[in-house]
């Protein structure tokens, strides 16, 4: 839409109508922070009963309602689509209203909403993690990656490297730009990114400060030229294990691997539909999956869409586990062991030393301990603001709670939160 937006800038008009599947979506100030963390600065109405839905007879995520300067609907699109699939139609429409005589080009000026909580060093950050004293941030709001050091204490954080920064942008070097960064995974003195807005994976030289760019091209995966092509889509978090990187490949639903000796890419789980089905690798679906942390056998993953907690074996014949969840719409906050637990579109996990997922329940503002062997899911820290990202450190987790533009530490023993201090 924001090519069309950009394409179109006075004769196209663009209306976002929210019907949110989750509770937490149909909370008008979660959507404000939704659409500014996006850049979708067009007005958004919260149609949090469905009546708009049903009024056009709308029945999936996303659909698309094109209306003509006289009120009538004249074309309609379920599922997703691209710029290029819809310019010429909406050129052919332009003409037609020219030809009426009732096109309108007065440009529509609307200024976005502040957003709930002001931003200040920074900006709706989505991941964080912890390396012995070594941190790094993506400061997905701000397009840019911060590393640093941590102080003794683990309470404040010295800022060494800031990569990126502003608009976004897809440069390498010593002067890089980043466009919604994500995931991260330290490897010796090196740091990978999940550049998601790029839909690329990047590396950042801590010594020198320069970023190449490892894997994927710019465009976001859609066709089987742009597989050829080694795109890839919306890539979320990182995992590194055995000289690998693993994926949480958000777009297309499943887990890829990037193999670093060799650059090879490949689909590591989930055949590419959406849903929650275990089973064989190759065989599995999976739901947007946003977090990923690497066991000694496993991965585990956020599975957010279906608001689940699994896990998938290494090795390329093994198989893919849930842990608790069982459905696209089967999501809540109930605590528990197994099919009885209810959590809502976490996005961030991490594993404890004692082999326990710290996950970040993202929807739910909290965190929850989640035991892969017996299935059981205990909250643990509540009063956060829709958290997108968590890391175990030695004496706490660092959690990038992204609605308060801030990164929190929480004490194992007390449960206590604090904001990091970034110097």
């Amino acid at each position: 839409m924001r090519k069309l937006e950009e394409q179109f800038p006075v004769e196209l008009a663009v209306i976002g109508v929210h019907s949110g599947k989750y509770h937490a979506e149909r909370v008008t100030r979660r959507i404000r922070d939704a659409s500014l963390r996006l850049g979708a600065e067009h007005p958004i109405v919260n149609d949090r009963h469905f009546r708009i839905w049903r009024s056009y007879a709308v029945s999936a995520w996303p659909t698309l309602v094109v209306v003509d300067p006289e009120g009538y609907v004249v074309g309609t699109h379920a599922g997703e689509f691209t710029s290029e699939m819809l310019a010429p139609f909406i050129s052919s429409m332009v003409e037609a209203a020219e030809s009426k005589g009732n096109l309108n080009r007065v440009s529509l000026s609307i200024m976005p909403e502040l957003p709930t909580i002001p931003a200040a060093h920074l900006r709706y950050p989505g991941k964080v993690v912890v390396n012995g004293n070594r941190i790094a941030i993506s400061d997905s709001g701000n397009n840019r990656v911060i590393t640093g050091k941590l102080s003794s204490d683990g309470e404040e954080m010295t800022v060494e490297k800031e990569l990126g920064g502003g608009s976004s942008g897809f440069e390498d070097g010593e002067r890089p730009s980043f466009s919604s960064p994500e995931g991260l995974v330290f490897d010796g003195d090196t740091i990978y990114v999940a550049d998601a807005g790029n839909h690329v994976i990047r590396a950042i030289d801590l010594a020198s400060g320069t970023v190449s760019t490892i894997a994927g091209n710019g465009r976001q995966l859609r066709t089987r030229a742009d597989r050829e092509a080694r795109a890839l889509s919306s890539p979320w978090d990182l995992a590194l294990h055995g000289g690998a990187i693993y994926i949480a490949m958000a777009g297309v639903h499943q887990l890829w691997t990037l193999e670093l000796s060799t650059g090879e890419l490949r689909v590591h789980a989930g055949s590419g539909g959406e849903d929650i089905l275990d089973g064989p690798n190759s065989d599995v679906l999976l739901a947007q999956p946003m977090g990923i942390a690497a066991g000694e056998r496993r991965v585990f993953f956020a599975d957010a869409e279906s608001s689940a907690v699994r896990m998938s074996e290494l090795m390329r014949d093994g198989e893919t586990r849930t842990i608790a969840g069982t459905g696209l719409f089967d999501f809540g906050d109930v605590d528990g062991t197994g099919d009885s637990v209810r959590m809502q579109h976490p996005q961030g996990i991490s594993v404890f030393t004692d082999g326990r997922l710290l996950v970040a329940d993202s929807y739910n503002d909290a965190l929850k301990w989640v035991d892969p062997v017996s299935r059981s899911v205990t909250s643990w820290v509540r009063g956060l603001n829709e958290p997108g990202g968590v890391t175990c450190g030695a004496k706490y987790a660092y959690v990038a709670d992204t609605n308060s533009h801030r990164i929190v530490t929480a004490h194992y023993e007390s449960g206590e939160l604090a904001e990091l201090t970034l110097r």
